[in-house]
């Protein structure tokens, strides 16, 4: 179990000073907004990018074998528990929603943060989607104990003695077993919906594994990550933090041989090979998930651009993050609308005419 965490109170800078008195952690560790965007992505190992092409062919042999059970409306979708085959043969369950009395025009994997999921949340998703919400191995609401533990400390070294067993890994290729079991769903009811694009929206711990996964699923047209985890190991093992991470970063003191597993589970390693616009949002102030690492996801969208791919990065700057503090609801309500639009552009332009080349 990892020791409580215990620091002496640093001189926390204008406004966290006033948000958070008595933190035992200066949130910005230090930096500023110039020096986030700074923050490059994590060194890439050998053998990374064949590694999670190779998971993700694998996954996309599965047969998603989804059996629903209707639980009623929620708002303009109806909602039914559906359990589908993942990875390693693992029947997991997740909640699909599909538009009520609407053709859905796009199918959205929203995943969500290491508290697990009580219930679907709509907040992200346009009125016409189809919405899978899967539950990540081992935490509830639908999965406690199932392919993992259910408590972030135990939950984020599970498996951690091999690249091949790690659960974030395992957790980020369930995300595309997840994607065939609603792409299953709707091609069941129309065959014409069962190659609907995609769009992934995760935050935290989902944000992190949904930036491990979407860049080797072709299906995905496009993403949000909200203050993503799994970014910058190598910053994020010198950072104590009060989140998952600070689990991570004691194992690995005493097990300095799980620092290859981490570096093929880097989330802004990930992010270099992104091929979709993606919206990432990432918070100056963050003791649970420090900022960096959320920046160096960002800076992996960026560099994915740079290099000519059709990556485009949207980045929204948040107050804080994994907190609560002044004006959060005024910022949260314009970063659900920007997803929503995010979602629509995403889609018009994966379905506009590929350009010709003049004469």
């Amino acid at each position: 179990m990892t020791a409580p965490l215990s620091l002496p109170s640093p001189s926390l800078p204008s406004p966290y000073d006033r948000w958070f008195p008595g933190s035992p952690i200066d949130g910005t560790y230090g930096y500023g907004r110039d020096a986030l965007l700074a923050v490059e992505p994590a060194d890439e190992p050998d053998g990374y990018a064949a590694l999670w092409r190779s998971w993700s062919a694998r996954a996309r042999e599965v047969a998603p074998e989804v059996v629903l059970e209707p639980v009623g409306r929620r708002g303009a979708h109806d909602v039914s528990v559906a359990t589908f085959t993942a990875d390693g043969g693992l029947r997991l369950r997740a909640w699909v929603a599909l538009p009520a009395g609407v053709e859905p025009r796009v199918g959205v994997v929203h995943s969500h943060g290491y508290g697990g999921r009580d219930a679907p949340g709509f907040e992200r998703v346009p009125r016409d989607a189809a919405v899978i919400f899967p539950v990540a191995r081992g935490l509830g609401a639908l999965n406690t104990g199932v392919g993992a533990p259910d408590t972030s400390a135990l939950h984020v070294l599970h498996g951690i003695g091999s690249v091949e067993t790690y659960t974030v890994g395992r957790s980020a290729v369930d995300l595309w077993h997840a994607a065939s079991a609603l792409l299953d769903v709707l091609g069941r009811r129309d065959p014409a919906l069962g190659d609907l694009p995609l769009y992934f929206v995760g935050t935290s711990f989902g944000g992190g594994i949904g930036a491990l996964a979407v860049p080797w699923d072709d299906r995905f047209v496009g993403a949000t990550f909200e203050v993503p985890t799994f970014g910058q190991h190598d910053l994020r093992l010198r950072m104590p933090c009060t989140g998952s991470g600070e689990a991570v970063r004691h194992h690995v003191a005493g097990h300095p041989e799980a620092r290859e597993v981490l570096a093929f589970h880097d989330a802004s390693v990930a992010a270099t090979y992104l091929r979709v616009p993606t919206r990432v949002e990432c918070a100056l102030w963050d003791v649970h998930v420090p900022p960096p690492g959320q920046f160096a996801v960002a800076s992996g969208v960026r560099r994915a651009e740079a290099g000519g791919t059709s990556a485009h990065l949207e980045l929204a700057v948040h107050s804080a993050g994994h907190a609560e503090y002044p004006g959060m609801a005024r910022e949260l309500a314009t970063a659900f609308a920007a997803t929503r639009a995010h979602v629509a552009a995403a889609v018009r332009r994966a379905a506009a005419p590929a350009p010709t080349a003049a004469g």
